[in-house]
């Protein structure tokens, strides 16, 4: 087998890349096989993104898998227990342990985060070049550049809805400082600011040494990541949780939503964040009603577990065919994204049969960790850095007033953004109310992933404690996102293609079209390309029309999102009538985006100010139209 492996991959040396050699050579003959198909459309400059759907998912399917091979690596050592029975929890646990039959602490809370790519240990280029420099020159926002029509700023609030549920650093006690050069001084509003390291923690493992936990679990959503925030949540009546009479978060005494004080996630929010908590509790507490109106003898607890379950689902679907197709704007990844998570017109007609390929990853008969115990990973940490998102104001708009055209409402007034963040936030958005601000955000374009894009007033933030207070130490965000990637050994921007099989750049020009952009980057990074910031790479490179991500943030997306599906047992082995009652499976099947949430919540938002399908696009846009040509067999134009 090894000589005919030899035989097969040498003549094929000539023409693959250089750089992929070594990773070939480790290959099995029918992962060679794939690799050469698609890295000969990658060499040869054919776009898949330009072919008929079905050739670009074959294009695409091929490249998942050999991530799912080569990209995944674990962190700490793989528990050696004896396998767990999953009937003795049919429900989420508090901390997200027992998720994974083989694994009992897989995704829970205070676990390792995965890698993607193996560590690049840089220690001595933290400062190369300056994390502020780099902010201050390439990132900084000059004027606001959005998205169009595309996503709206409920889609900006939506992703940090998500990454709150799944990803925040253990911090170390000992702090960093850096100082803005004298280049760029006068143009940082911070002359230095102070943060705390991330905790390095021994991994027990040979051959990644040391790692950063995880304080949240995945599987968490609204509810908290450990069981005494979790208890303090609920009403302990009917499997409800805590939320005001107007529909809106209850706060404490010192304004602190109680959602986010006993979930433990009272960092770094704003209005928009409260906005999205306030609409799942709804939908949690209305999942509770009906259930108890099905089922009249489930008690307080089952009600709240089943209840947990269904809102965990919609709020993974809604992420996965409503969110991801906005942000990924093509016919080929509405396919995609339609297959992952259910195919329902062919689940609905034949049943989950086929595996994944035809039924897609949710109902599979058990879950697929590929080898690798599932846990998030610094890599996605890092593509969803995404506060570019972000305006520099929240357009609120008169939602007393008749609707214009396209159901558009009235400008009222332009409240800055920082004055929607963190404790005065909380204040401020309690005023405008529920109504106002979801139709203000669903008419608002949000910031375009590009450099030059990321909000000023994100340069002097006032960050939190893990209890919500704030920090005397401002920082200067984007240049501390910098810093942070190079701080946890996340490869930068060359090296991390490489590793993802896709053709490094080898000059500035392969990069971008952009003349300034070249310019700027010559003079920051000077001509060696290796050096290039991740982050920088990420909102440089030329978008695949429809994308608002790059296509090498998109490969993690491809990797990751599909993992975050099929190694939960929830969504595959335990997708069933048993666990989720057969009205909570109903609700979560007839579910089909967040549009579909706010009807059941707010039928009158959505009727009188919604003219656009998705509640993530900009709500005055018009509705997706018929188009007779079967998906598959669409040619993006």
């Amino acid at each position: 087998m090894e000589f005919l492996k030899n035989l097969f991959t040498a003549p094929l040396h000539h023409f693959i890349h250089k750089d992929f050699h070594e990773v070939v050579s480790r290959m099995t003959l029918i992962d060679k096989f794939l690799f050469l198909i698609v890295h000969s459309m990658d060499k040869l400059g054919i776009l898949w993104h330009r072919l008929p759907v079905f050739v670009g998912l074959f294009y695409l399917g091929p490249r998942r898998h050999l991530h799912q091979e080569y990209n995944l690596f674990n962190v700490g050592e793989t528990p050696a227990g004896v396998r767990f029975n999953p009937g003795d929890y049919p429900y989420p646990t508090a901390n997200g342990e027992y998720n994974d039959p083989f694994n009992e602490g897989a995704g829970s809370e205070g676990t390792f985060f995965g890698r993607n790519v193996l560590p690049a240990d840089k220690k001595h280029k933290l400062l190369k070049p300056d994390p502020v420099v780099v902010a201050t020159k390439l990132l900084s926002r000059r004027s606001f550049i959005d998205t169009g029509k595309q996503f709206n700023t409920i889609a900006a609030a939506w992703i940090q809805f998500m990454i709150h549920d799944w990803i925040d650093h253990l911090e170390d006690t000992n702090q960093v400082e850096l100082e803005a050069p004298r280049e760029v001084a006068g143009k940082c509003p911070l002359s230095s600011f102070k943060f705390y390291k991330t905790k390095e923690v021994p991994t027990g493992f040979h051959e990644i040494k040391h790692g950063h936990l995880n304080v949240r679990t995945p599987w968490c959503a609204i509810y908290g990541s450990n069981a005494e925030r979790l208890h303090k949540l609920r009403t302990f009546k009917d499997g409800k949780l805590k939320i005001a009479k107007d529909g809106l978060l209850l706060h404490d005494q010192n304004g602190v939503a109680v959602v986010r004080e006993k979930s433990g996630d009272v960092r770094n929010t704003w209005a928009g964040l409260s906005t999205l908590q306030a609409l799942f509790v709804k939908e949690h507490n209305a999942v509770c009603d009906a259930l108890k109106k099905e089922y009249p003898d489930l008690g307080d607890e089952e009600l709240y577990r089943h209840a947990r379950l269904v809102t965990s689902a919609v709020i993974a679907k809604v992420h996965t065919i409503d969110w991801t197709v906005e942000l990924l704007k093509t016919d080929t990844l509405l396919a995609g994204m339609r297959m992952e998570f259910w195919e329902k017109k062919f689940k609905d007609t034949f049943g989950h049969v086929g595996g994944a390929i035809l039924g897609g990853f949710v109902g599979m008969k058990k879950p697929e960790n590929h080898g690798v115990p599932y846990s998030l990973t610094e890599e996605f940490t890092s593509v969803y850095r995404m506060h570019a998102l972000l305006p520099d104001t929240l357009n609120l708009r008169d939602i007393d007033a008749q609707p214009g055209p396209n159901k558009s409402p009235p400008l009222a007034e332009k409240v800055p953004m920082e004055n929607l963040v963190g404790h005065k936030g909380e204040k401020a958005s309690s005023d405008i109310g529920f109504g106002k601000r979801i139709v203000s955000m669903g008419h608002q374009a949000c910031g375009a992933l590009e450099l030059w894009n990321y909000p000023l007033w994100l340069r002097d933030l006032i960050p939190q404690n893990t209890d919500g207070t704030d920090r005397p130490d401002h920082v200067d965000l984007p240049a501390l996102e910098a810093y942070r990637d190079r701080e946890r050994k996340v490869a930068r921007y060359n090296e991390f293609r490489r590793a993802l099989l896709l053709i490094p750049i080898f000059k500035w020009e392969d990069l971008t079209e952009d003349k300034e952009a070249i310019e700027v980057l010559n003079e920051v990074y000077g001509d060696d390309v290796e050096e290039l910031d991740l982050q920088v790479g990420l909102m440089a490179e030329k978008k695949i029309k429809g994308f608002a991500i790059s296509e090498t943030a998109f490969v993690i997306f491809l990797l990751m999102a599909s993992r975050r599906l099929e190694a939960d047992r929830f969504f595959t082995s335990s997708f069933n009538e048993e666990t989720y009652t057969k009205k909570g499976l109903e609700w979560v099947n007839t579910t089909e985006s967040l549009k579909d949430v706010l009807h059941r919540h707010y039928p009158e938002i959505t009727e009188k100010w919604m003219n656009s399908t998705s509640a993530f696009s900009v709500w005055d846009s018009p509705p997706n139209s018929h188009n007779p040509i079967p998906l598959y067999l669409r040619v993006p134009q």
